[in-house]
This record gives structure tokens, sequence and C-alpha cells, in this order.
């Protein structure tokens, strides 16, 4: 059982630090490259997070389910699919993943480490933004793992490689990469002060989210 947890917890440690390399090195880049086109950069950004999402819960997903995410983690305690000691050991994992993930990227395109964004994402707006994002998220790992359990990497890396151009915030859409976020004065950082209402908005997108899908996918019983 120790062993089992052990192998789990690595699997989402490892998989939420490798997806903030992808997406805060990916931001990097495409600010590097883009020569002050910001359209260009974000266009850079959403193919590489797109991409490495399906890869890393095709990865991961055999051995923890590939929450990397602590709003998935909480949709599946709300449907009892994982208990709370479960689910707190997972969130510790992501919030440790993710911030190591940040500096792995840093060190990668010789910025400094330590950092902490100056870059400002207020107004409700941005928060209503975060509770679309994580609710279009979670129904969408709730209704492929209900019918087709085969095409969640492929939809959730497609659905964040839409919600990044749709949604105004950029859809985080993940607690823990918010907070890690908001440790990169990079192309993709978020300043601490709008981490909160980010935040907010995800919980509520999967208190929203959960048990509104959960009616739509329950099974008839028999007539």
């Amino acid at each position: 059982m120790l062993r089992s947890m052990m192998r789990r917890l690595s699997a989402e440690f490892l998989g939420t630090a490798m997806l903030l390399a992808i997406v805060v090195g990916s931001g990097i880049m495409g600010q590097r490259l883009s020569g002050g086109n910001g359209a260009i950069a974000l266009l850079g950004n959403t193919i590489a997070t797109g991409a490495g999402l399906v890869v890393l819960i095709h990865m991961f997903g055999p051995i923890s389910g590939a929450h990397f995410n602590p709003a998935v983690t909480l949709a599946a305690l709300l449907q009892r699919q994982a208990d709370a000691r479960t689910a707190t050991f997972y969130v510790i994992a992501q919030g440790a993943g993710a911030i190591i993930g940040v500096w792995i990227a840093h060190a990668m395109f010789a910025e400094p480490i330590i950092q902490v964004s100056i870059k400002l994402r207020p107004g409700v707006a941005q928060g209503f933004a975060e509770l679309v994002a994580t609710f279009g998220l979670i129904a969408i790992i709730h209704a492929t793992k209900a019918k087709r359990p085969d095409v969640t990497p492929g939809a959730v890396g497609l659905y964040i490689t839409a919600a990044y151009w749709f949604t105004a915030s950029t859809s985080f859409a993940n607690p823990a990469v918010t907070i890690a976020r908001s440790l990169s004065d990079t192309f993709a950082g978020i300043a601490p002060a709008s981490v909160p209402l980010f935040i907010a908005g995800q919980l509520a997108g999967v208190l929203v989210a959960v048990p509104l899908f959960v009616w739509l996918y329950q099974e008839e019983a028999p007539q």
C-alpha cells in the first residue's frame, strides 16, 4: 500500500513539474522569438501546453490518474473517487511539483531561479473566466471518463488549447499552476495579488461542474 501511494505521489509530482516546465518554458521561448508580438507568443505557449498535456496524461494516467491539478483532485474527492488523505497528499505533491517545474524552466533559459511575478491579472471578469475554464475542464474529464476514457488525454489537451484563447484569463484552471506561476516574472506569470481571485474562480468551477455532470451522466434505473 505504501509503495503504491509513493508511486502515485511521484507520478503527480513529476507530471505537474513537467507541465509547469512546459507552460513557463514555452512562454519564455515564445516571448523571446515573437519580436514583441503577444499573439504569436501566446500561440506558441498554447500549442506546447496542449500537446504536452496529452503526452503527460498518457504517461502518468495509468499510475495516478494524472490529475496534476488540485481542482481535479477536489472533483474526485467530491465524487468519492478519492479519500481525504489521498487527496491531501496529491495536492501537496502537485504544489511541490509545480514550483519545481517553474524553477526548471527558469534554469533552462538562464533566468533567475527565484522570482515573483508583477503581472497583474485583475478584475472580476478574470475570476469568472477561471470559473468557466475550470468548469469546462472538469466537465470534459467527467464526460470522457464516463463514456470514452480512451479519448480523455486528447480531449483535455484540445480543450486547454482552445481555452487559452476563448477565456479572458488564458485558462489557468489549476490552483497549483496558479500559485507556481506567481513565482515566475515571465510571459506566463501572474502577480500574487491576482492569485486569490483565480483560485476562487477555479474552486467555484469545480463546485458547479461536479453535481451537474454527475446528474447528467447518471445511469438510469431499468424500467
